[in-house]
């Protein structure tokens, strides 16, 4: 694949974890509250909106606010800039891990974007569970992070796998 074709799926990739991260938060924002839930299928799924300062399952929110803004905003966005050149410039080898790598980036910046825009917070705002077994509260942002996540770790196994 040429570097311009690779550079355009990325690109796609990237746009559309982005644009469905911002409109589900927009949707959330004008419709939930932090303090009400809305409940479907017998609670197995739930919205509420929540703030969160943290990063996965608000990791790190305890940090001092300076602290904090260093490593979710520079960091973040230093690792999220590293990670994209790696993807986009990297040689293919075997298995190519350019969307699942995509996919991450994505999410990372759809919750960049949010830190940047509302003072280091993150808009989380769907709880999946039954009983008390459940999640915590996430956004499509996070969706996109897991997944990538999950395809790249299946990728690892598979090529370690085709080694041994």
């Amino acid at each position: 694949m040429t570097l311009a074709n690779r550079s355009l799926v990325i690109f796609l990739i990237l746009v559309s974890c982005i644009g469905c991260d911002r409109a589900t938060k927009g949707v959330a924002r004008s419709v939930l509250t932090e303090t009400g839930t809305m409940s479907y299928f017998n609670g197995t799924l739930r919205f509420q909106l929540a703030l969160n300062e943290g990063a996965f399952m608000s990791l790190g929110a305890n940090l001092a606010g300076t602290a904090r803004r260093y490593v979710f905003l520079f960091g973040v966005g230093c690792l999220l800039f590293c990670l994209l050149l790696f993807v986009l410039f990297h040689k293919p080898t075997g298995s190519d891990n350019a969307f699942s790598l995509s996919l991450i980036i994505g999410g990372g910046l759809g919750n960049l974007i949010d830190r940047l825009a509302f003072d280091g917070k993150v808009i989380d705002f769907i709880n999946i569970g039954v009983g008390n077994v459940r999640t915590g509260i996430f956004n499509v942002a996070d969706i996109a992070i897991t997944a990538g996540i999950i395809m790249f770790m299946v990728s690892a196994i598979r090529a370690q796998r085709m080694v041994s």
